[in-house]
């Protein structure tokens, strides 16, 4: 009887993982015409979709100086920090370095050269060159300014951000949305050993990622004890390697804290919970770079009109 039971359980463990993988298969099939762009004039579509170049010496960010951050025109995703800017002399903005995970790096069609796109949303932004000299990473990220915008340093100071991760980012990034004072999110990969990794090698179990979500608030809107508190009460941090019917270590959860404040907060809740009689797992652990997913995985809920399958609310604190 018991063996029988046991084979039971193992069928149906197995039913449910299996459901959850056709499910992320099927949505792979999802391209960026499910996500939100900003509308495009014909000169920036040019560029930004038919791959184009702007004629060099015209850019506004050619001779630009401002201290901030350089987004994507089309997504909005941050790719650029003013400090990596540098004068190349070469009639295009110039950067050295870009913010970890947010380029992606391709074959030119030439053959020769190595072209630079938005890793979001797949928006040509220029070509990549190295071993120039210009500064001490030798490198040069040749870029079209009518592919950025720009997002002063002032503006940016009212901005927080926390990493979480919960099992099944979809559903952790639907919860996250609802809050007040959340400006945005993105899901992706962190914790791991593996630069740029996809979803297919996450699943692998051999990079040591967490599917984990970034998320962007106003510390005027509301708290990041806030934010962190829906993010315990939306998954269930008493549950080591799976959440739900999703099994394996990239649904750990944790906490990736950026700072000591964060961690201090973290902590609180986690003993807090414990008070209550939760058997906690959750790790905490400092922040890492953050790689962004693949577009089909972000706002997933959003696009399909769905709740999560393996995510609920329930009020623990």
């Amino acid at each position: 009887m018991f063996a029988r039971y046991s084979i039971f359980i193992l069928l149906f463990s197995l039913l449910a993982m299996t459901g959850c993988t056709q499910s992320r298969n099927q949505t792979e099939q999802l391209t960026t015409k499910n996500m939100k762009f900003k509308q495009l004039t014909p000169e920036e579509e040019q560029v930004i979709v038919h791959k184009g170049t702007e004629a060099p010496y015209t850019g506004k960010y050619e001779k630009f100086s401002g201290n901030g951050t350089y987004v994507c025109k089309r997504c909005g995703t941050p790719l650029y920090r003013s400090t990596d800017k540098f004068d190349a002399h070469c009639g295009w903005p110039a950067f050295d370095d870009e913010i970890p995970g947010a380029v992606k790096r391709i074959p030119d069609a030439d053959g020769m050269r190595t072209e630079i796109e938005c890793a979001h949303c797949g928006a040509h932004l220029g070509h990549v060159f190295e071993g120039e000299g210009f500064t001490p990473k030798n490198e040069r990220h040749c870029v079209n300014s009518i592919s950025l915008d720009f997002v002063e340093a002032a503006s940016e100071s009212h901005r927080d951000t926390a990493i979480f991760a919960g099992g099944c980012f979809w559903g952790v990034e639907y919860y996250m949305k609802k809050i007040k004072g959340v400006i945005s999110t993105q899901v992706g990969y962190t914790g791991g050993k593996t630069d740029n990794p996809t979803y297919k090698q996450v699943c692998t179990g051999t990079t040591g990622h967490y599917e984990a979500i970034e998320v962007v608030f106003d510390p005027a809107q509301t708290t990041y004890e806030a934010v962190a508190r829906m993010f315990f009460e939306t998954h269930d941090p008493t549950q080591w390697n799976h959440q739900g019917p999703d099994w394996g270590e990239q649904y750990r959860s944790a906490v990736f804290y950026r700072t000591p404040a964060q961690k201090a907060t973290t902590e609180k809740l986690i003993s807090l919970l414990k008070e209550k009689g939760f058997k906690v797992v959750t790790e905490v652990l400092p922040a890492k770079t953050f790689w962004k997913a693949e577009d089909y995985h972000q706002d997933y809920y959003e696009h399909k009109g769905e709740a999560p399958y393996c995510h609920g609310y329930e009020k623990r604190f």
